[in-house]
């Protein structure tokens, strides 16, 4: 299924139905009925777990809810309906298009926000009903509904953000660790959608990990496909920033690293300023394995402490996960401190 982030929907509430001036004709009661209209229905966006893109919303852009039903004489009110629900993935924000405000930003399943209202329904006659006029034969059209013009963004629910430049590892980690089956091959930009894996630890613990495509030089101004994506990583708690050695490329994995933690800083939000794990990945290969105690004291120079780990082998990914899951419990407890 194609992933896709950003939508832009029109949504259209139902009308309210208008209100009737009749006159009830049975014996010993008052002319008059409350024969009003009903009111017309709203358009409500739900959050869905089951869903992981905004496809749907590419192909229809224009939903509108049922008007209400019309009162009738015999005191009946308008013919009641139900609201349109539209179902959007989780994470998804709620923008206001003409004024750009943010009207909801649904991150938990089941979730919903009321985009547009349905119109009231119109007054039958006896709602004008006094003491000196006890069969008006006045009696309300329904409201409009409410129209807005909303735009869809998708941000992954994502704990902890895959980076690094091209051909470092990034979707074979995300492949040992979970079911994701992200596609590897060993050019740039294999990775051309984000892509989530749920990394199961022991006694029932879990990680959701996503794996963000394209951060190279420049990606915070729009080269290459960061920018599309980097906002992905606005609500990662962590960062498993994947660095590696590459004999043929004039490429250099502290530079590699400084380049893209420049690219976080210029994005909005302090993302650099995340926490995050620096790894040096594919240690299988003799050549990574010897430039590894080098590139070890020039990250230690920097402040950093550099794990490593070869996805193929198995070996490290533990004591990596092991790791994330202790940084990510500790942002959690700091952010139920502030909230209490």
């Amino acid at each position: 299924m194609k992933f896709i982030d950003e939508a832009v929907i029109v949504v259209e509430a139902g009308d309210g139905g208008d209100g009737c001036t009749a006159f009830r004709r049975e014996a010993h009661v008052p002319r008059g009925g409350p024969s009003g209209g009903d009111g017309g229905r709203s358009v409500i966006l739900k959050a869905d777990a089951q869903m992981d893109t905004l496809l749907d919303h590419t192909y229809k852009r224009r939903y509108k809810a049922k008007r209400g039903g019309h009162g009738s004489g015999q005191n009946r009110t308008g013919a009641g309906g139900e609201d349109l629900i539209i179902p959007v993935p989780v994470g998804t924000q709620v923008i206001d298009v003409e004024t750009g405000d943010l009207l909801a930003d649904l991150t938990e399943p089941n979730q919903e926000i009321v985009a547009a209202h349905g119109g009231r329904g119109g007054f039958g006659n006896a709602r004008f009903a006094t003491p000196t006029n006890r069969t008006p034969r006045r009696s309300d059209p329904g409201a409009p509904g409410e129209q807005r013009q909303i735009k869809l963004v998708l941000k992954l629910m994502a704990e902890v953000g895959l980076v690094g430049m091209p051909n470092v590892g990034k979707s074979t980690f995300l492949s040992v660790i979970s079911r994701a089956r992200p596609k590897i091959a060993d050019y740039p930009f294999t990775t051309l959608n984000p892509h989530l894996g749920i990394a199961d630890l022991t006694d029932g613990r879990a990680l959701c990990v996503a794996d963000i495509p394209g951060l190279v030089q420049g990606a915070s101004e729009g080269r290459g496909l960061g920018i599309r994506f980097l906002k992905h990583l606005e609500r990662t708690k962590v960062f498993l920033h994947l660095v590696s050695v590459f004999p043929e490329e004039e490429r250099d994995p502290v530079e590699d690293w400084l380049i893209l933690k420049n690219e976080l800083k210029n994005y909005p939000g302090n993302l650099d300023e995340r926490p995050e794990l620096v790894v040096m990945t594919k240690t299988d290969l003799p050549y990574v394995r010897e430039a590894l105690e080098d590139v070890e004291k020039r990250f230690a120079e920097k402040g950093v402490k550099l794990m490593s780990m070869s996805a193929v082998l198995r070996k490290g990914v533990r004591e990596i996960l092991e790791e994330l899951y202790d940084v990510v419990s500790n942002e959690r407890s700091s952010m139920k401190g502030r909230s209490a």
